[in-house]
């Protein structure tokens, strides 16, 4: 009996399924050999600034981890915008990295509405978190108050007398500030500065009255009692930085304005890569060579999934939309 003959359109079925698997398998195929050349990380920040210190603790084992160089590049600029914008724009072949603080993804987007040239949630991958901080609430050492309490009676009685330091319009200080103030209902005079050590430095000056400081700025100060730490400004206790409490535990629950930092590359960039970047750096994250390295600078590890990470970014641009439009801010 003669072998039945495939059917014109049984053959045509059998070569797009054909093409379709190939289709399937060459994006894996394609990712096997990566990284076969260097890494670049960019970190929008200058040199020796904390994220650049933490970016280069987590470069040197992920470089052992993907067996090529990670390199870091610095490109500073408008608040960390211009590097992360660099990337944004950049090839998603998973070459390059960024590596940011909680600034350019969350409040930039509103702040500079015309001019960023970026959409974090649109134009970047995001890969993991990686540590977070509370800010601290800090006054002068000699100031008569010894708990957020004390200070908001303070202020009270001296009816906008007072002032209060950060690092700039727009800033995470400046913001968080604000939105104690709300929360508070005081009025503090805003005197901006160009860095945390000025700030500090009013602060102990007695020029200004408050500030929410980085914990590296201000615990150095804390320790000598040149100025108080009234609070920090996590919805928890934090172990780097223990006895002191938070503003939620002290009368306003729900007050959270903390520091994070985070990795992300070009959207687009092939999920096998992201993946594979996602586990090394949990991994590296939670080794206790780099969680010592982080918890020098007061951070916490908190590695994450990428989506993980995507919540959190929606989640606090909302919180800071509501401050920056409360204050009708622009920076553009």
């Amino acid at each position: 009996m003669p072998t039945a003959r495939p059917s014109r359109a049984g053959a045509l079925l059998r070569r797009l399924f054909l093409a379709l698997a190939a289709a399937t398998l060459l994006p894996a195929a394609a990712h096997a050999d990566w990284p076969e050349r260097a890494i670049h990380m960019v970190v929008p920040f200058p040199p020796g600034s904390s994220p650049d210190l933490l970016a280069r603790t987590i470069a040197e084992p992920l470089a052992q981890a993907l067996g090529q160089p990670v390199v870091i590049d610095n490109k500073p600029g408008a608040g960390g915008n211009i590097g992360t914008r660099m990337v944004a724009k950049g090839a998603p072949d998973g070459y390059t990295l960024l590596y940011t603080i909680n600034g350019p993804l969350v409040t930039a987007p509103t702040l500079y509405k015309k001019t960023l040239g970026y959409d974090p949630l649109k134009d970047l991958a995001p890969i993991t978190l990686v540590a977070t901080s509370p800010n601290v609430l800090t006054v002068p050492g000699n100031l008569p108050v010894d708990d957020v309490a004390g200070f908001v009676k303070l202020a009270r009685d001296k009816n906008g007398a007072l002032n209060y330091g950060s690092v700039g319009p727009g800033s995470s200080a400046h913001l968080a500030m604000e939105m104690f103030k709300n929360d508070a209902r005081i009025d503090l005079a805003h005197i901006p500065y160009s860095g945390f050590p000025q700030v500090i430095s009013a602060i102990i000056g007695g020029d200004v009255q408050a500030g929410f400081m980085v914990p590296a700025i201000a615990m150095p100060q804390v320790r000598s009692g040149k100025v108080k730490a009234l609070a920090i400004t996590s919805l928890q206790p934090s172990d780097a930085l223990p006895g002191i409490p938070t503003m939620a535990a002290q009368g306003y629950p729900g007050f959270e304005a903390i520091s994070w930092n985070a990795i992300l590359a070009p959207a687009g960039t092939p999920a096998p890569i992201v993946e594979r970047l996602n586990r090394e750096l949990a991994r590296i994250i939670d080794s206790e060579a780099v969680r010592k390295q982080l918890a020098q600078q007061y951070f916490t590890p908190a590695p994450s999934s990428p989506q993980a990470l995507t919540e959190r970014i929606q989640t606090e641009k909302a919180r800071w939309d509501a401050v920056i439009g409360r204050l009708n801010l622009s920076l553009d």
